[in-house]
């Protein structure tokens, strides 16, 4: 009998030496610095206007990413999409008329604020927008672009609601029958999706259910809004204790989790996200929490420049899961720190990044203050 207890003790004993290393090795964190807050004033936004008007009306290179039917689906990206042909591939287009609509709609004295005007209705016709449609009515092309390009799109039309000018109410007249073909596509899909897609790339469900979330709150379309409420739920409402220290993958432009994490901040209430984030993410509310900044080795390499489209995101889930909640505040320190470091490298740079970070830059500064 005394050897047992010999051997229970010694195995206590061992047993709590190790539980405080384990939890050391869990919550270890370093001091996060104060970091400058960057700001989206008129100068910058002057720079970064630039980006979207050099690549909206570029045809090429590009990336259709099209199912061909038979040799008539062979035509040219201007052809097949003529609002959205420009800046490599349909989603990035999207996403460049979206920034020139948020930058239009925050500083109304751009610099070249005529041309934006001008391209906006001529680009977004009710002819173009009747062959966009037409495109997404195709036999072998219901799902292009879901759902990240589908996301994009109702942010556009979002966008241009909240814009107060003559130039808007034209615009969103003609793309509201891509709208609802988009709205139509999410909620046929939606309760088809067995799984969520948790990739650090465009199929990121998170991601897509958000802007679309966005887009049903502001235009008030309770079915899409119900229904993405629902889904978030049925996918994220049990998750725990996400790997955030397996990110960035080798070129994400999305986090998993705090995709995730800003999807559950829209569709809960605030104690329930208070509850659900302590066991998805305990870590954040260490005032000491810091996640180092996406590293870019090559921003020539289409692939890899992604990493500053990561710290972009990262910025702008940040900032959303800190709104509000005085416990979460220190989270904009590191989402400013991940802004400072790829916003200087976008304007100027290479088109791999040129044709796309502007999108996610605009996004990421809009977040600052909200």
């Amino acid at each position: 009998m005394k050897k047992h207890n010999s051997i229970f003790i010694i195995f206590i004993v061992l047993l709590s030496c190790n539980t405080p290393k384990k939890e050391k090795l869990e919550t270890a964190t370093v001091e996060v610095k104060k970091v400058e807050i960057p700001a989206l004033n008129l100068r910058q936004a002057n720079r970064l206007a630039e980006l979207p008007l050099a690549c909206v009306n570029t045809e090429y290179p590009n990336k259709l990413g099209q199912t061909l039917g038979s040799d008539n689906d062979l035509k040219s990206p201007k052809a097949l999409h003529p609002t959205f042909f420009g800046c490599f591939d349909w989603h990035s287009a999207v996403h460049g008329h979206w920034s020139m609509v948020s930058l239009m709609r925050q500083f109304p004295d751009l610099e070249k604020r005529r041309e934006i005007n001008q391209w906006l209705l001529e680009s977004i016709s009710k002819v173009n927008i009747e062959k966009e449609v037409e495109y997404f009515h195709g036999k072998h092309n219901k799902s292009y672009e879901r759902t990240y390009g589908w996301a994009w799109l109702l942010k556009l039309a979002e966008e241009l609601h909240k814009w107060d000018h003559v130039v808007a109410r034209k615009a969103e007249t003609n793309l509201q029958p891509l709208t609802d073909v988009i709205v139509e596509h999410y909620i046929e899909f939606l309760p088809k999706l067995n799984y969520p897609i948790r990739v650090g790339e465009h199929p990121n469900t998170a991601f897509g259910l958000s802007f679309a979330y966005d887009y049903a709150v502001t235009l008030n379309h309770t079915e899409l809004k119900s229904l993405i409420e629902q889904r978030a739920k049925d996918f994220y409402m049990n998750d725990e204790d996400c790997p955030l220290s397996w990110e960035p993958s080798g070129f994400d432009f999305l986090s998993p989790c705090l995709e995730e994490a800003a999807l559950m901040k829209r569709v809960l209430s605030r104690e329930e996200f208070k509850t659900w984030i302590d066991k998805f993410l305990p870590q954040l509310k260490d005032k000491a929490f810091n996640i180092e900044t996406g590293k870019v080795s090559d921003r020539t390499d289409g692939k890899l420049v992604h990493l500053d489209g990561v710290n972009f995101s990262r910025a702008w889930s940040l900032n959303y899961i800190a709104k509000d909640l005085p416990e979460f505040q220190h989270l904009k320190n590191i989402a400013n720190q991940h802004i400072n470091y790829s916003l200087p490298s976008i304007v100027g740079d290479s088109y791999e990044g040129g044709h796309w970070l502007g999108s996610f830059a605009i996004y990421a500064l809009n977040s600052i203050d909200e």
